[in-house]
């Protein structure tokens, strides 16, 4: 039984990049923005979202600048809750 080391890096390097290139796109912003009292084309939106973006991130208060509002929030982090502060609808004990 003989190993082709070359093509087994091949396929290596090829899946890698697979990988790569799937999880690049799973992490892309999926937000939807919008001009409220303005007419806009797509290229408007792209040229903006292109001037908006550094670095691969996207810069929300440039969009904000000029004109775009989300229609979709940010993902935020869920809030954790203090430990010490009461259950929802129990008050102190009297």
């Amino acid at each position: 039984m003989r190993y082709n080391v070359a093509q087994m890096l091949r396929n290596f390097a090829l899946s890698a990049l697979g990988l790569a290139i799937l999880f690049a796109g799973c992490a892309s912003d999926r937000r939807e923005w919008m001009k409220v009292d303005q007419k806009y084309t797509t290229e408007d939106f792209r040229r903006d979202l292109e001037q908006c973006t550094v670095k691969g991130t996207l810069d929300d208060d440039c969009m904000k600048a000029r004109g775009w509002v989300t229609v979709t929030p940010p993902k935020t982090e869920q809030k954790k809750e203090d430990p010490l502060s009461q259950p929802a609808g129990r008050g102190p004990r009297r």
